[in-house]
């Protein structure tokens, strides 16, 4: 059966890994979520101090760029995979708020973007892969057959970041949740090193009012025609 890649790009919170992780299902195709990876680089950096006072030892951090490992690992109960950062399970500890509000700014790094790039494109080079994240369709698989750009209001999409933390027993105000969602967007937006845009033949969908059936429904249409053509 003929495979494609599917790449999914958008702004923070608009829901890119629920989507992608349910494609990646349905589909029986490889789900990567590509901020996982920048996350785990940024929890490093924290981790060993090379963020202090909101100041980035952005050389240090490339210095050690060689000694740090980020990989996969499928989790058969959970049906998923989680993320290890030198071997270590980091799925939990890469979406607390200090690493959310360091995370654009380490993804800027072009160095970093270079070895993560590296690997996604060595994890997709067979097809038959979902990744989301801020430059897949546009940087790391410009050639995929199907791109979608995700997209909702600050406000709508700060609120699902809120009950997530919240649910999980994270203690944060919604009104900090929103400062750092629109923060994301600018940096994300503005950075000199593969900013997030839309790709010319992207298809976006706005989100804001779609439930998670509706939304999957659509793009499953989306992605059987593209099955059909390929």
């Amino acid at each position: 059966m003929k495979k494609i890649t599917v790449a999914i790009d958008g702004f923070s919170s608009t829901g890119k890994s629920t989507l992608a992780k349910q494609l990646a299902q349905k589909l029986h195709y490889i789900y990567v979520d590509s901020g996982a990876m920048y996350r785990a680089i940024t929890l490093y950096a924290l981790q060993h101090k090379l963020i202090r006072d909101q100041i980035l030892n952005t050389e240090a951090l490339i210095d050690q760029l060689p000694s740090i490992e980020v990989t996969f690992q499928y989790n058969h109960s959970l049906k998923a995979s989680e993320i290890y950062l030198n071997g270590m399970n980091v799925n939990t500890e890469i979406r607390a708020m200090d690493v959310s509000n360091q995370v654009s700014r380490v993804a800027a790094i072009p160095e970093v973007r270079q070895k993560l790039v590296g690997l996604q494109q060595q994890m997709g080079a067979l097809k038959g892969i979902v990744m989301d994240g801020r430059d897949i369709g546009t940087v790391v698989f410009p050639d995929a057959e199907l791109k979608l750009f995700m997209t909702a209001s600050a406000n709508t999409r700060a609120k699902r970041r809120y009950d997530e933390l919240t649910d999980s027993g994270t203690e944060v105000t919604f009104d900090a949740v929103l400062e750092n969602i629109t923060s994301r967007d600018h940096l994300d937006s503005n950075r000199e090193n593969s900013p997030l845009f839309k790709a010319k033949d992207a298809i976006e969908i706005d989100n804001s009012d779609l439930s998670l059936e509706q939304q999957f429904e659509k793009v499953l249409a989306l992605v059987d025609t593209k099955l059909r053509l390929a």
